[in-house]
């Protein structure tokens, strides 16, 4: 099942996703939500078409699942995932392109209020306030679910793909950009 990103912006009402991947809008909505619902399944670079595998934080055949709901002034974001590595925490982060043969290809975190400067170390852009971050961890299936609401909505720009981070969760201090280590697996945002 799968719902896409329609004209590089989030759809402009409530979205329902059918099997067949077309997204229909459910009757009585209001026109200030929108919904995405993106899965997949990780494969190794060379195969993957959605959902990657860098390393063996993130096994092959493990399944993420990212939905974002944008409501009012706010977006809420719930990412799913089975068979990650049991009894572990992986950091996720918004970013700003899709997925690709390394984790690098999904460039820079996605910020509601982007840094002119890249990258992006700066504190007052790179932080869970102006940034979409999730702190993941599994149970002993390796089965996790996060879950974050940020005060900014995506309306003319989105993200491109949701990263997993090899740390448990995203570092900072004062004057301290979050740091969340390497990049072990990559779900693309189809657009």
């Amino acid at each position: 099942m799968r719902c896409r990103l329609v004209g590089g912006a989030l759809l402009v009402a409530v979205t329902a996703c059918s099997s067949n991947g077309i997204t229909n809008p459910p009757p009585n909505t209001r026109s200030q939500e929108a919904a995405v619902r993106q899965d997949g399944t990780l494969s190794p670079p060379d195969s993957a078409t959605n959902a990657f595998t860098y390393g063996p934080e993130a096994p092959v055949g493990a399944r993420l699942t990212a939905e974002i709901l944008v409501t009012g002034d706010a977006t809420n974001v719930q990412l799913s995932a089975a068979g990650l590595l049991p009894d572990r925490g992986y950091a996720v982060h918004a970013h700003t392109k899709p997925c690709g043969k390394t984790g690098d290809d999904a460039g820079p975190h996605f910020q509601n209020r982007v840094d002119p400067q890249e990258p992006s170390v700066d504190p007052a852009y790179a932080n869970p306030d102006n940034e979409i971050w999730l702190d993941l961890r599994t149970d002993g299936q390796g089965a996790g679910k996060a879950r974050t609401s940020v005060r900014f909505t995506l309306s003319e720009r989105a993200p491109g793909s949701f990263v997993v981070h090899e740390q448990p969760t995203t570092a900072t201090g004062p004057g301290e950009a979050g740091m969340a280590g390497g990049r072990v697996a990559c779900l693309t945002l189809q657009r």
